[in-house]
């Protein structure tokens, strides 16, 4: 992971944009439910589970660390496994 962008924490976390969020959760089996404004939704079945996801997308504008931890939240990883799609 490339060391620039915002912290962690302990140590700086590589910058992404909402679009490299969606790429990543579509390549980990999520599917685009809709869009509404600049807020796309996606959604991935699993078993008796279902997970919905909210991700920002204003532009190629980089998401802040709050939001990057809620949407890895909703989709079901770690903060470290998260960070390990980029």
């Amino acid at each position: 992971m490339e060391k620039h962008g915002y912290t962690n924490g302990r140590e700086r976390m590589r910058t992404v944009s909402g679009k490299e969020v969606i790429k990543a959760l579509l390549k980990e089996g999520f599917a685009i439910q809709r869009q509404r404004g600049s807020h796309v939704h996606l959604i991935k079945r699993e078993d008796s589970q279902v997970r919905h996801v909210t991700v920002p997308v204003h532009g190629n504008r980089d998401i802040n660390s709050f939001v990057f931890r809620s949407v890895a939240r909703q989709a079901g990883y770690s903060y470290e496994q998260f960070c390990a799609l980029f």
